[in-house]
């Protein structure tokens, strides 16, 4: 299916249709987020904002919630 076969079938859902789409497409888009922070923190690309944000809690910068 191509992108305009897509965007045509979209276009072509009711109002429940389309907000039943939107809630799973949000859903989707929230799970592949939460996939690449998980990849991301087991490669370790995070480790220097982790390192950042102790530093800054620990000289007063931020507090704890």
């Amino acid at each position: 299916m191509s992108s305009l076969e897509i965007k045509e079938a979209i276009q072509s859902l009711s109002r429940s249709e389309l907000r039943d789409f939107l809630d799973w497409l949000d859903n989707y888009r929230e799970a592949i987020w939460d996939q690449q922070i998980e990849e991301d923190m087991k490669l370790g690309k995070l480790d220097h904002l982790i390192t950042e944000a102790k530093k800054e809690f620990r000289e007063g910068k931020c507090r704890q919630i």
